[in-house]
């Protein structure tokens, strides 16, 4: 959703590189460009110029810091007031000291609040509630139904008296759903209301009566995030009609420019809660403004990703693939370790999901966009057509043992040729890594001293460039050659610390790590 914006910022901020230090015209130059990219980005306008505002003052007035460059600096300047006017702190939900806590959804027809109710059940769930699904909505054709398949899905029960398609007192079933929940110890109840296609008078009444009647903990306004400055406009008028205590964004995930995540927290003054990103009833999370913005300005997501692969990974078997990883070559890790990890990952969602969530990435997103996943089906159908003990010791696959297992897999012997050879490549590769330095991702074994891997190498490949270069006899070149540093401290993936806006285009993979991204 955010990619034209991020885009744009990364190319303004690339305009400053190399600069000692920024003239007032370089900031109002700056400033400019983000006005125009958060412009077409469809951010309100108002926000806009207090957002412009800000940054130019903040950055005429600050005194740079000795350890960023102006790019950097700006950089961060931008970073804190987008944090800022995407609510500043993350806001967790508000329990009732007496259960159950009652969690109303507003929001017009469209906006997703049926399937946003199973996504919040499921995630309530898994912080281990006992949520009560309400089918109060009783005027959408099979919006009942819908809500019962959706509650099913989440493994939550839902309470629905009334048929729907019309009939039915929606303010009686929502009251009636507190009883039930106290009866039956639900602790978390989750009214779904009725919307309409634009605000008119009866929808805002019926959302008022319902609130009156359950008199909820929470009142969370669900918005799509694709419909720009219309979000907006809808929000302001909930917020004068019902009232409500923060936003929930879905379809993060669509293609639209986003504009509505970034304004709707300012202009209504109410926090962003969740956000929706996906199909899935795991595509749902709370929403963290800091990473949000860190997204945006292209610096990944390590957080998120980190709490992804602790909820998927599972510990005691990462643990012994590490082992095996740590072992002599290797040699212990085998095909069937590998398709368990990679099994693992996928759990996480997308490849380009995950690939995208870490620094450095948006300089590789036509790359990441284009992965395909299906290409991870076959993979797996190549493995399971091998033996266990072809799995375990990949090193016995002779000419006779590919053909069968190709024939098996219904691919090319180039295929399994392909396959093992960039396994034996990336073992390699992930044995040198568990000796390094670098953290692991909890329980990812592929993950450990990653950026000792990377610095290696690519210190390895600028050796190898600057190896044998002539002194030029032209003083002006010759300090020029000096003055470059030939062995700059990295990052911890690999990129260089002095500028975090690395061009991509100068990004080199470590050989075996590129071996194992070359398309076939």
């Amino acid at each position: 959703m955010f990619d034209t914006l991020q885009d744009r910022l990364a190319a303004t901020f690339k305009n400053l590189r190399g600069k000692g230090r920024l003239s007032d015209a370089d900031i109002d130059a700056t400033a400019r460009e983000i006005r125009v990219a958060l412009l077409e980005a469809d951010v309100n306008l108002q926000v806009v110029r207090e957002f412009i505002s800000a940054v130019r003052e903040r950055a005429k007035g600050a005194e740079l810091s000795g350890a960023l460059n102006p790019a950097q600096q700006i950089i961060k300047i931008v970073n804190e007031e987008l944090i800022g006017i995407l609510g500043g702190e993350t806001r967790v939900l508000r329990f009732a000291k007496r259960p159950p806590t009652v969690i109303m959804l507003a929001g017009l027809q469209g906006a997703g609040k049926t399937t946003l109710a199973g996504k919040l059940a499921f995630w309530l769930k898994e912080q281990g509630h006992s949520p009560l699904l309400v089918a109060a909505d009783l005027q959408r054709p099979n919006a009942v139904n819908q809500l019962q398949i959706v509650g099913e899905r989440a493994g939550v029960h839902t309470f629905a008296p009334e048929p729907g398609n019309g009939v039915g007192d929606p303010v009686v079933v929502a009251k009636a759903s507190i009883g039930e929940a106290e009866r039956k110890l639900y602790d978390v109840v989750i009214v779904d209301t009725a919307g309409r296609l634009g605000i008119d008078q009866e929808l805002m009444q019926q959302a008022a009566d319902i609130r009156d009647a359950v008199n909820p903990d929470e009142v969370l306004f669900v918005v799509n995030a694709m419909i720009g400055q219309d979000a907006v406009n809808t929000a302001n008028a909930f917020a004068e009609g019902v009232g409500f205590d923060g936003v929930v964004l879905t379809q993060l995930d669509g293609d639209a420019r986003g504009g509505a995540a970034l304004s709707i927290a300012r202009v209504t003054g109410k926090p962003i809660m969740f956000a929706s990103n996906g199909e899935q009833l795991n595509d749902f999370d709370v929403f963290h403004p800091d990473r949000m913005a860190s997204r945006i300005l292209g610096m990944g997501d390590v957080l998120t990703l980190i709490e992804q692969a602790e909820r998927t990974f599972d510990a005691e078997q990462s643990a012994k693939a590490a082992a095996k990883l740590a072992s002599k070559d290797g040699g212990e890790f085998g095909l069937d370790d590998f398709l368990q990890q990679m099994q693992m990952v996928r759990k996480m969602g997308p490849l380009s999901k995950v690939f995208g969530m870490l620094p450095g990435m948006g300089d590789f997103k036509d790359q990441i966009n284009n992965i395909d996943e299906k290409e991870i089906d076959r993979i797996e159908a190549i493995i399971h057509s091998m033996t266990p003990a072809e799995r375990n010791d990949p090193k016995i696959l002779n000419g006779s043992r590919r053909l069968r297992i190709a024939n098996g897999a219904g691919v090319q012997v180039s295929a399994v040729n392909n396959l093992v050879d960039r396994f034996f490549d990336a073992r390699k590769m992930m044995s040198a890594m568990a000796g390094g330095k670098m953290p692991n991702l909890p329980g990812m074994p592929a993950m450990p001293g990653l950026g000792g891997a990377v610095r290696k190498a690519a210190k390895q490949q600028q050796k190898k460039k600057t190896k044998g270069k002539k002194v030029s006899g032209n003083p002006a070149k010759r300090n020029g050659q000096q003055q470059a540093p030939a062995d700059e401290p990295g990052s911890a993936f690999g990129v260089p610390a002095g500028n975090g806006q690395q061009n991509g285009k100068d990004f080199e993979l470590p050989a075996e790590l590129k071996k194992m991204f070359d398309q076939r």
